[in-house]
């Protein structure tokens, strides 16, 4: 460990020399064992400026002004935090609470200028935050919070933390802490409810109050990472990324509602659910039998999902991450989250452990390399530019474990959490989960111009159910997954005792593997050679089909074949449509265009009647056995 006043000194010598010469230093640093990484973040790195100087943005304000000056009145990187308080609120130990939070945290009093083209933060004294308290009913409520999440901020003028107070009787209170992304993250988010219960606290019972030392403000990080970047670490980072992603970004074409706009109003929507305690503990279990992390499984879970949806093998998805690497930071609010992208290669016929190992192998290699802004390596890899859609991803993932427990000891008070009928849409589709000691939350937030809402209530549901499979059979290959077990109505009982049709076979293959199944002439089917052959079949099919609920055209003439490739088929996760292969070509591609076929199974005897354009599957070429 470096001493801090050392580490000071090093940082004040290093930022006094000119360009060329500071990687001199370096060099001669690194011949002592002192690397640039080890330099603290410190107040050193913005030598020479003084109150209320101009100072460089980080790399990700620098694109989030960018985007905040194309659309000032946009609502997408809000973050909107609401909890509803209901006992005895002492309104001035709030207000304490958030004047202190103020002073603490520079980011919480910064604006953004421009100056001779470039962006500039400037950061002010601290201030008395306006909280403006007000009367509202049960009725109004909705409305008033989803309005107050996206109402417009400033950035030259400020402030960036709107507080507001809603107030539906004397002991029952509604607070709203709405932040703009450029002055915080998901992590800051945390950071402020913390020191805000714990200063809340001591105003209220007129206690000293006790909060570690707020060691780097968020100005003294965008100085250091610039100097950092500099020193070489972008070109080490950016030489992993090109490795990793390739040089054809791959735009994933999940089967939308509405044509994509060319530019999307990112109006959005959101679709939630829950996993409670027991089957969060064995998500967890799952986790540790493949060594891995709950956040593992749960993108797992959303890699399948988009592979079964899409049919594309090559998915790569958006990940936040904390990139709050340096102690000195933990404590200090301010935009240090990054994106990475992370790309899966998904093949139907490997193991639910095996494509957790593999998705366990890139989240650490990525968190080996996860400083590098994501703006500078959209600017390296230079994708296809669109304003339709993000250029190196269309979904995200977003995992956070949520600690209310400091919250739930507020004096005179107990909380809850306040609900969001609408959101803005960065994404095409943008999956957020938080676990707690209660569980796991998710929601699902979508894009408005692309996706029904129904559409979304039907893939959340598939997410659960795939979850909920991988949980149960993590030796089960990806292809044997279905999606359409999570179809089945809960509300009625009949369907809740229903099986379907090829589960029954399932089970009947296990208890009665040599009993007759199918019969036709002198062919005959056993209940077990039914599954094997279908089982082996539905593999093949799952590694060409995806999307939502996906139908496959069965061409071909009666015989136990026939049985074997519709059950297979249905354990494919599909619906079939059986197309008799006396009608002429005309009218079969008029049936494969309207029911949206996918796929065609048929024979090499039968594949001079098939005249579409669909893709077609002949079954002499993907299976072995005579009888199918």
């Amino acid at each position: 460990m470096m001493d801090p006043q050392t580490g000071r000194d090093l940082v004040r010598r290093y930022v006094a020399l000119p360009q060329d010469k500071r990687r001199v230093l370096l060099e001669r640093l690194r011949t002592q064992g002192i690397d640039f990484s080890i330099l603290p973040v410190t107040g050193e790195w913005r030598a020479g400026a003084a109150a209320g100087d101009e100072l460089p943005l980080s790399a990700a304000q620098r694109r989030m002004w960018f985007l905040w000056k194309l659309d000032p009145a946009g609502s997408a990187y809000h973050l909107a935090g609401m909890l509803r308080l209901r006992g005895a609120l002492d309104v001035s130990a709030l207000q304490a609470a958030f004047d202190a939070l103020v002073s603490r945290h520079e980011s919480l009093r910064t604006t953004f200028h421009e100056r001779d083209g470039e962006a500039v933060q400037r950061v002010h004294a601290p201030f008395s935050v306006s909280i403006p308290l007000d009367d509202v009913t049960e009725a109004t409520l909705t409305g008033l919070v989803d309005a107050e999440a996206i109402a417009p901020f400033d950035l030259a003028h400020g402030p960036l933390m709107r507080v507001r107070l809603l107030r539906l009787a004397a002991d029952d209170h509604v607070l709203l802490v709405t932040m703009h992304h450029i002055v915080s993250d998901g992590w800051s988010m945390g950071v402020v409810i913390d020191e805000f219960a714990s200063l809340y606290a001591a105003y209220a019972s007129g206690q000293p109050v006790r909060l570690l030392p707020v060691e780097a403000q968020y100005a003294d990080y965008a100085s250091w990472q610039r100097h950092w970047l500099e020193a070489g670490e972008r070109e080490r980072q950016l030489d992993y990324w090109r490795g990793a992603l390739g040089d054809e970004p791959v735009v994933l074409e999940l089967p939308a509602d509405r044509a994509r706009p060319a530019v999307p109003s990112h109006r959005g929507g959101t679709v939630s659910f829950a996993l409670g305690r027991d089957e969060a503990r064995q998500l967890a279990g799952l986790a540790q039998r493949a060594g891995t992390t709950a956040f593992t499984v749960l993108l797992t879970a959303f890699q399948i999902l988009l592979y079964r949806y899409t049919g594309q093998h090559d998915i790569r998805i958006g990940v936040p991450v904390a990139n709050r690497n340096r102690a000195e930071t933990s404590r200090t609010v301010g935009f240090f989250v990054n994106t990475q992208v992370l790309r899966a290669r998904i093949d139907g016929t490997r193991s639910v452990l095996a494509l957790l190992g593999e998705a366990r192998g890139s989240v650490q290699q990525a968190q080996a390399h996860q400083e590098l802004p994501f703006e500078q390596l959209v600017e390296a890899l230079q994708p296809e530019r669109s304003l339709s859609h993000n250029p190196l991803f269309q979904v995200m993932l977003n995992h956070q474990r949520r600690d209310l427990r400091a919250l739930r000891q507020l004096p005179g008070l107990t909380l809850e959490r306040v609900a969001r009928t609408a959101s803005a849409a960065k994404v095409d589709l943008a999956l957020d989960t938080q676990e707690d000691e209660d569980g796991i939350e998710g929601v699902f937030g979508y894009a408005s111009d692309l996706f029904e809402h129904g559409t979304v209530e039907r893939l959340q549901r598939h997410y659960v159910s795939v979850l909920r499979q991988m949980i149960a059979a993590p030796e089960a290959l990806v292809a044997d997954i279905a999606l359409e077990a999570a179809d089945v109505e809960d509300e009625d009982p009949r369907f809740r005792e229903a099986v379907l049709v090829h589960e029954a076979i399932a089970r009947q293959a296990l208890e009665q593997p040599d009993a007759v199944a199918v019969r036709c002439g002198e062919d005959v089917l056993t209940y077990g050679e039914l599954e094997r052959n279908a089982t082996r079949l539905a593999r093949a099919l799952a590694a060409q089909i995806g999307g939502a609920e996906p139908v496959v055209g069965v061409v071909i003439d009666r015989s136990p074949a026939m049985i074997v490739r519709l059950l297979a088929v249905l354990k494919a996760g599909a619906a079939f449509l059986p197309i008799d292969p006396a009608l002429p070509a005309a009218r079969i591609a008029e049936m494969t265009d309207g029911a949206r076929v996918r796929l065609l199974l048929s024979s090499q005897r039968l594949r001079g009647r098939v005249q579409t354009a669909v893709p077609v599957l002949e079954m002499e070429d993907a299976e072995h056995s005579d009888m199918v």
